[in-house]
């Protein structure tokens, strides 16, 4: 895959809003945790970078996937990992399900606004007791009258203190093993509003229960939300009912593949601003650059991020070729997951005391990346997966 001038553009008008209303807040919006959400995404929104592959008839460029791809690794400027990952999430994570499956109805209240930067989205998927086991939410949407009444609780849920609306992943049927039901097909995708209006007002029966504090992702809001008997109107459910399990993994898809895309450009910029320190750093003589093993740290490091953007390009290829990437886009991810934990590690050794103060980029890039092999599909979850694939995991017994 070869970007395109369109591509490249669309990188530059990205880098441009980046360096001049996101990079020079950085630090502070670390250091408050949390950002300024629908005032960034506002910014996104009128540069019509929020809805590059997303219906033209909702403000959306109707580009085919690439273009998301080179926005996400565009987002890899940003001098933190808090901000890109809540855009993405705004891009590829509560919205794809929406454009694709969603009424003309839904799309119209809900996409459209989040295309222009209106307002702030978020998926509800990860519970307390169920992350990466997807079919074991507990969360429950019953019906009454023309009516859904969801009660629950959602855990981990990025931009979920400023959100709007939530993407949300319930059942809606009974689905348990003694009745001879399937945890898979029980489940729908449901638009629940999280506020009367754009920053207004907490709906009724939705609780904000406490802001999670992290060891990375700072400028991230992550929040415990309880639903407590929140009515939401039938016409909220995305697609078919009971057919939110494979929506869901339709969308992991894309996030997977933003994941991989997203992490490319932070990678390179970790290796760059170390080999600059390490040219100037003296040492015993001579400078730190002038150490083989050095050296030959950083170009092996180097070659590995490469290689992770030629797995993630093939798959974006494929993908918008038409074809099933599951597989490609679970190795992009585990590959970036596994890249972000040793390339800002091995960088930060050789920053030395400097790499263990919490202003250097580095070693807020080494905190904020050990999310990768967690969030959006552990790296477990994508061996399993992989697993599975290459037709070697046997079959749990029944």
């Amino acid at each position: 895959m070869n970007y395109t001038h369109e591509h490249l553009e669309i990188q530059k008008t990205l880098k441009r809003f980046i360096d001049a209303e996101i990079n020079p807040h950085v630090d502070e919006w670390e250091a408050a945790e949390i950002f300024p959400a629908h005032e960034v995404f506002k910014g996104l929104g009128k540069l019509g970078l929020l809805g590059l592959t997303k219906p033209e008839a909702y403000g959306g460029a109707g580009l085919d996937y690439s273009y998301g791809l080179a926005m996400a690794e565009g987002l890899g400027n940003i001098h933190c990992g808090g901000v890109p990952m809540a855009i993405g999430v705004q891009t590829d994570m509560c919205t794809p399900a929406l454009a694709r499956f969603g009424s003309d109805a839904l799309k119209a209240e809900f996409l459209a606004p989040a295309i222009a930067g209106d307002v702030v989205g978020c998926i509800g998927v990860s519970e307390p007791g169920a992350g990466s086991d997807v079919a074991s939410i507990k969360s429950h949407a019953r019906k009454d009258g023309e009516d859904y009444v969801i009660t629950g609780q959602k855990m981990w849920i990025t931009n979920s203190l400023q959100a709007d609306w939530m993407c949300m992943l319930v059942n809606t049927g009974d689905g348990s093993s003694a009745s001879g039901g399937n945890h898979h097909k029980n489940k729908s995708l449901v638009m629940v509003p999280m506020r009367d209006g754009a920053g207004g007002k907490l709906t009724k029966g939705i609780e904000v229960a406490r802001k999670i504090r992290k060891i990375g992702m700072h400028s991230s809001d992550t929040g415990l939300i309880y639903f407590d008997e929140v009515r939401v109107p039938q016409r909220n459910l995305i697609g078919v009912e009971g057919q939110g399990f494979i929506y869901q993994m339709m969308q992991f898809q894309e996030e997977r593949l933003w994941a991989a895309a997203s992490a490319l450009q932070g990678l390179t910029n970790c290796i760059q601003w170390t080999v600059e320190w390490a040219q100037e750093r003296k040492l015993f003589g001579s400078t730190l650059a002038d150490q083989q093993w050095v050296q030959f740290k950083l170009a092996e490091m180097k070659t590995e991020v490469e290689s992770l953007r030629a797995l993630t390009y093939r798959a974006c290829e494929l993908y918008v070729s038409g074809q099933d990437v599951t597989e490609l886009a679970s190795m992009a991810k585990l590959k970036a997951g596994r890249l972000k934990r040793i390339v800002p590690d091995g960088c930060l050794q050789f920053w030395g005391g400097m790499g263990y103060t919490l202003e250097n980029k580095v070693s807020r890039m080494f905190r904020d990346g050990r999310l990768a092999s967690i969030g959006g599909g552990a790296d477990e979850v994508m061996l399993g997966i992989l697993a599975k694939i290459m037709g070697i995991a046997k079959k749990p017994p029944r």
